[in-house]
C-alpha cells in the first residue's frame, strides 16, 4: 500500500542534486525490470521527509531513451511512496511558456517509440486497461500552481505535453507539427514516466521547466549555452517553488 503522505522527487537535466536536501541514507532498490537510474536518495527538505532520485543517473549519463522508467517508477513504488513530483527541462512552443518559466502541463502526447512502457505485459492472469484521461494528479498540480503564487514565480497552470524519443533536439517541421497537435512544450522524458506512475497508483504530477524556444521559434538554431542560461534561472524556480510547497502538503 502506498501512502499520500511521502513524497518522492524525480529531478531531470539540471536537477541531479536537490539543495537543501539533509541526506539521511542512500538506498539501492534492485526490481524485476533491473537497475533504477542511481540509489534512491533519502533525506529531510524544508522540514520534511523526502526522497529523490536523478531520472538521468546522479552523473547525468544516461539519455531521455536509455532510462529504465519502469525501475524507476517500481523503486518508488516499492518504497511506499504516495506523491511524485516530476521536474522535467522543456522546449518552449505555446508563446506564453517564456524560457526560465516554470509549467504544470494537465496534458501529455506520447511520441516516443521502443520504450518498454507498461508493467502489465507478461504472466497476466487478465488483459489490464488503466485509464489515463487526466494523466497528472490534479490536487498536486493545484498546490504547486498554489506555491508558484507564494513565490510569485512566473507559471503556466495547464497546456499539453509533447514527449518526443530523442536525444536529439526536433526539427522546425516537427515542432509546427507539434503545435498542430496541440502541444504547448516539448520534452524527452514525460512518457512512459506519467502512465507507469497511474498503473503504479502513484499520484504524479509534472514541473516542466522551460529552457529554450523550441526548434524554428526563435532564431536559426537552438543553442547549449542558451539552454544552460534558461536552465539555470529555471531551477532557482525550482528551488523556490519546493520551498513553498513542500511545507504545505
Amino acid at each position: 500500500m502506498t501512502t499520500d503522505t511521502s513524497l518522492a522527487i524525480i529531478g531531470g537535466t539540471g536537477l541531479t542534486r536537490l539543495p537543501g536536501l539533509e541526506i539521511t541514507h542512500r538506498e539501492v532498490v534492485h526490481t524485476p525490470y533491473g537497475d533504477p537510474s542511481g540509489p534512491v536518495t533519502h533525506g529531510v527538505l524544508h522540514g520534511r521527509e523526502v526522497m529523490f532520485l536523478a531520472r538521468h543517473g546522479y552523473g547525468h549519463t544516461i539519455p531521455p531513451h536509455r532510462v529504465n522508467y519502469r525501475a524507476n517508477i517500481w523503486a518508488l513504488k516499492h518504497l511506499k511512496v504516495g506523491r511524485v513530483l516530476a521536474v522535467a527541462a522543456v522546449g518552449a512552443i505555446h508563446e506564453a511558456l517564456t524560457p526560465g518559466s516554470l509549467a504544470f502541463p494537465d496534458q501529455i502526447i506520447d511520441y516516443t517509440w521502443s520504450r518498454k512502457h507498461t508493467f502489465f505485459e507478461d504472466d497476466l492472469a487478465h488483459v489490464t486497461h488503466v485509464d489515463l484521461t487526466h494523466p497528472y494528479d490534479e490536487e498536486l498540480r493545484r498546490r504547486m500552481m498554489a506555491a508558484a503564487e507564494a513565490g510569485q514565480i512566473p507559471y503556466q497552470g495547464a497546456g499539453t505535453y509533447g514527449a518526443t524519443q530523442g536525444p536529439r533536439l526536433e526539427t522546425a517541421a516537427e515542432i509546427r507539427r507539434l503545435r498542430r497537435d496541440g502541444c504547448d512544450m516539448v520534452g524527452m522524458t514525460g512518457m512512459p514516466e506519467a502512465a507507469l506512475a497511474r498503473e503504479a497508483g502513484l499520484r504524479y504530477a509534472a514541473c516542466a521547466v522551460s529552457v529554450n524556444w523550441a526548434a524554428g521559434l526563435q532564431g536559426d538554431e537552438v543553442t547549449m549555452e542558451e539552454i544552460e542560461g534558461n536552465l539555470s534561472v529555471g531551477m532557482e524556480r525550482v528551488k523556490t517553488l519546493l520551498g513553498a510547497l513542500i511545507p504545505a502538503l
